[in-house]
């Protein structure tokens, strides 16, 4: 099955737009961003409505492998290295605030919530981990060295921290979004100041929250300069181990691991959108090498928004949008940086003061190495004479033959080969000549 363990989970639905609407926030995007962003304005009493040009969760959320941690790799030795320690800081207290507030509502809306311990291995690197370690105490936080963790391949050992989680993404959304005011099939076709225009009707609004995984405005912000896309795979497997956590390799193309109800989740085969990668090739040659008596349940794909430093861009969209926001860029941990927006993002609507709001500024320095690569590939395939081409900025797109799809490698739009479209930042269909 092409689909992910979550996929069959019963969510509520909502209707269209019917008329013209007045709101004092407008979010966009249906996605657990979106909704915790509604969730927590209502908690606030501030009257908001949120649209979805799908159905809710029926975009990345869906095919999260939806671990909670405050642990996203090895990020707090580059961001101490990058940042100082006061960044470094930030970014570890308010993606902790979002666990602590996972774990309250998780006790609200039953999801298969369990604590875990949280490992992040590296196969040849022990530095990398000492560094991690340094870094992490530096700031407070209390982790410690395992020296041969439960895997099935020589590891240089692994960073480990206590009292994360796991949980199921969907049967979460489905708790928080039912009594929420949203609509769905209602795609946003353009921004006029203040009000944006749907197929639908038009909606006026104070402020407005774009939370649709690529923000889907190109005229403010440079996020076409500032983020990138990447594919990874996952396999649900019977008859796996049964680990004592969650564990993810350092490395970019490396593999992660969990369970979910007597499931493995075997994660990895990661490439940018547009390029070749291991995908799920890579998965099943490991599974039968290591696991040859687990059998395949399902399998499924993610896309990540991949930000230049590391860190997502949550705040204001631009400096010269007062009213606008935008949450994007999680870097593949998705699920904390969700709630961890939905925090900052709700007192900056409401004018309050937000500790963190700094660390995850979008109008932060662009001038990153990656920034320059992102800028290159998009100039090769922007000049590249082929068809057919993405609508979102005229892209040469690139078949992709494990998942039978045309992807974009500038931003990672992707269409079926018939065309139509499956992940944003494109907003319509492929026009095939």
């Amino acid at each position: 099955m092409m689909d992910s363990l979550w996929a069959d989970t019963a969510l509520p639905s909502f209707p269209s737009l019917e008329q013209d609407a007045k709101t004092d926030v407008l979010i966009i995007g249906g996605g657990l961003a979106g909704l915790l962003c509604a969730y927590a304005l209502v908690q606030a009493g501030v009257q908001c409505l949120l649209i979805e040009a799908d159905t809710i969760c029926s975009g990345i959320t869906r095919n999260t492998t939806a671990k909670l941690t405050v642990q996203h790799g090895l990020i707090y030795d580059r961001l101490l290295r990058q940042f100082g320690p006061d960044a470094a800081r930030s970014y570890w207290k308010a993606n902790d605030a979002a666990l602590r507030r996972y774990r309250q509502l998780c006790r609200v809306f039953p999801c298969d919530y369990e604590e875990k311990p949280s490992y992040v291995y590296s196969v040849s690197s022990p530095d990398k981990l000492e560094r991690e370690l340094r870094a992490l105490e530096e700031i407070g936080v209390r982790a410690e060295y395992t020296g041969k963790p439960p895997l099935p391949f020589q590891v240089a050992g692994a960073v480990k921290l206590e009292r994360q989680a796991q949980f199921h993404p969907l049967k979460f959304a489905a708790g928080i979004a039912r009594d929420l005011p949203v609509r769905e099939h209602t795609a946003v076709r353009a921004f006029q100041g203040n009000t944006v225009v749907t197929d639908r009707g038009s909606i006026r609004a104070e402020k407005i929250i774009v939370a649709t995984h690529f923000p889907l405005l190109n005229k403010h912000g440079g996020y076409f300069l500032k983020l990138y896309q990447h594919r990874s795979y996952v396999l649900a497997l019977d008859g796996g181990p049964a680990l004592d956590g969650m564990y993810v390799d350092e490395a970019e193309g490396g593999l992660s691991f969990r369970n979910h109800q007597g499931y493995l989740l075997l994660g990895g085969g990661a490439h940018r959108t547009g390029s070749q990668g291991g995908a799920w090739r890579e998965l099943e040659a490991f599974a039968s090498a290591h696991y040859p008596q687990s059998r395949e349940v399902c399998r499924w794909a993610a896309q990540d928004c991949m930000s230049l430093d590391g860190v997502p861009y949550i705040g204001q969209y631009s400096r010269h949008t007062p009213g606008l926001f935008v949450a994007t860029g999680f870097n593949k941990w998705g699920m904390t940086s969700s709630m961890a927006a939905a925090m900052l993002l709700c007192d900056l609507v409401l004018g309050r003061k937000n500790p963190y709001a700094e660390v995850f500024s979008p109008s932060r320095t662009s001038l990153r190495p990656r920034l320059f690569s992102n800028m290159a590939k998009a100039t090769v395939n922007l000049l590249t004479p082929t068809s057919p081409r993405c609508p979102h900025m005229g892209c040469a797109l690139k078949w992709n033959p494990q998942e039978h799809s045309w992807d974009c490698p500038c931003h990672g739009s992707r269409f079926t080969g018939e065309g139509k479209l499956l992940d944003n930042p494109a907003t319509g269909d492929l026009k095939r000549e």
